[in-house]
């Protein structure tokens, strides 16, 4: 029997009683999440962004959860604001991915929170760096912390995607085999960076045997005050999760359609990152072909081409790949460079 995941919902930003309020209502009526999120402060990356409305925030906030019993769940940055939400009655807090990268910052908000009873979501670092997302987890467990969620959402893209974030799955994959009972969620609104995408990205989480997920809703996105383009109204949050297709659990939590799954979105962010590494060479055979132009030199060197395809046919060889698959691979490559350079 499939299992609801753990649905988490709510602005960007608290940005007015007035909004909180009615988009916590829509919310509870269309999906009943099992938390309210709004940032009351937010670790912008420029300094005239809109960074939250502070502690008033938490006020409205309080009233959601008392008046709608719905648990409410912000992100903390230091120990202070630990502090603040806890004197107002907040069921969990989240660490954000600026935060998770200094441990420093972790292990001040875990000590703070220590003897709270209280549930902590940790989302993963910008970076891939898998040791400092499982760091960050474990200064919670050694203090004695036993309700802690991971939250996947995605990592600083390299090259241009049409995501906000590159997911990495094989990061959260790899998460789940070091900690197998984590649970880990997932935040498509972060990863996608466009409501377009969402729903995708959603799907691909659950099919990982992700166990919820974190979703940015706005009554009114059009007037959000930050990350518009990523929050999906509450209607539209319902219309996601009633097409969610949802996997049943398996005994032992690894079925044969979530392993192919796995290693199917391993495939997947491989030949994302061959497709942006093609991007990025032809911008560079570009660059060369312009040279030659300014030079009047022909654009096809036959002795270069000879030692690209013998020295890449070799390593791959050495690598166990097929020579005549790399050949037949550099050889198209090669002649759409030709074209490109024409």
């Amino acid at each position: 029997m499939a299992i609801r995941p753990i649905l988490i919902c709510g602005p960007c930003s608290a940005e007015s009683e007035e909004m909180v309020l009615e988009t916590a209502r829509e919310l509870k009526n269309l999906v009943a999440p099992d938390y309210f999120r709004a940032g009351i402060w937010k670790p912008r990356t420029r300094p005239d962004s809109f960074e939250g409305v502070g502690e008033k925030g938490l006020a409205w906030m309080k009233r959601v959860q008392e008046e709608l019993n719905i648990p409410v769940i912000t992100e903390v940055a230091n120990a202070s604001h630990v502090e603040k939400i806890a004197e107002y009655g907040f069921k969990a807090f989240w660490i954000g991915a600026r935060t998770v990268a200094n441990p420093f910052s972790v292990q001040e908000i875990a000590e703070a929170a220590k003897g709270c009873s209280i549930k902590v979501f940790v989302k993963n670092p910008t970076n891939p760096d898998i040791d400092l997302w499982c760091g960050a987890i474990e200064r919670f467990q050694k203090l004695g912390f036993d309700e802690i969620v991971a939250v996947s959402r995605g990592f600083y893209p390299f090259a241009e995607t049409k995501l906000r974030n590159m997911p990495c799955w094989e990061i959260p994959i790899e998460l789940a085999r070091r900690m197998p009972e984590l649970k880990i969620i997932c935040d498509p609104s972060h990863i996608a960076g466009d409501t377009r995408y969402i729903a995708e990205i959603a799907q691909q989480a659950i099919n990982l045997n992700m166990s919820g997920l974190m979703i940015e809703s706005h009554c009114c996105p059009s007037n959000a005050l930050s990350d518009k383009s990523q929050q999906l109204t509450p209607a539209e949050v319902k219309s996601l999760i009633d097409n969610l297709k949802m996997k049943t659990s398996a005994i032992d939590d690894r079925n044969f359609e979530t392993k192919l799954e796995s290693l199917r979105s391993k495939i997947d962010v491989l030949d994302y990152q061959l497709i942006d590494i093609l991007k990025q060479r032809f911008a560079i055979t570009n660059e060369i072909g312009e040279i030659k132009k300014s030079r009047n030199v022909a654009v096809l060197q036959i002795d270069r081409w000879k030692k690209v395809l013998e020295s890449r046919s070799e390593y791959a060889e050495k690598l166990g790949l097929s020579r005549e698959l790399i050949a037949a691979l550099f050889s198209e490559i090669h002649k759409e460079s030709i074209k490109e350079q024409q």
